[in-house]
């Protein structure tokens, strides 16, 4: 088959086009497609601060879900019990206080990771909400960072 470039004055509607016709002018039909558009350079930044590798393999769409769940999820248990469960819960229990610090750094820093590793899925899946969450996880991460802080320093004074 000789590679013959489409001509585009044909009359034929592009629905009775087959899939190898229907390309772009300045491809013909005996070449590949293009692989995948360019990426930004912003795109291409934040692929290398995520270290995410160039041919590495693509996670899906639910993968990206599963993890932004989880991640969530483990950010909102550690507000949950140092809001909740530990200023009110545990003094009506008779539990000693203080403990607060000892659980709620080891969970924030277990809710950061898993923020980081859903935010790395959304990028290598491609997923078309990936700067939006990367935007959200990266505020959550900012409000865990200073709660993190204020343990430190609670637990050192």
């Amino acid at each position: 088959m000789s590679a013959q470039p489409i001509d585009a004055s044909t009359s034929r509607s592009p629905a009775e086009f087959t899939p190898a016709e229907f390309t772009p002018a300045e491809f013909t039909q005996g070449d590949p497609p293009p692989l995948a558009a360019p990426r930004s350079s912003a795109d291409r930044f934040m692929r290398r601060l995520l270290r995410l590798p160039v041919d590495g393999p693509k996670a899906t769409a639910a993968d990206a879900q599963k993890a932004f769940q989880t991640s969530i999820m483990v950010a909102t248990v550690r507000c949950l019990l140092m809001y909740v469960v530990f200023p009110f819960v545990l003094p009506v229990l008779g539990v000693a206080s203080g403990v607060g610090p000892w659980i709620g750094l080891p969970i924030s820093l277990i809710a950061i990771i898993a923020i980081v590793i859903s935010i790395r899925r959304f990028w290598r899946a491609e997923h078309s909400k990936r700067w939006h969450y990367t935007v959200l996880g990266a505020t959550v991460i900012g409000f865990l960072l200073y709660l993190v802080i204020k343990d430190v320093i609670e637990l050192t004074v």
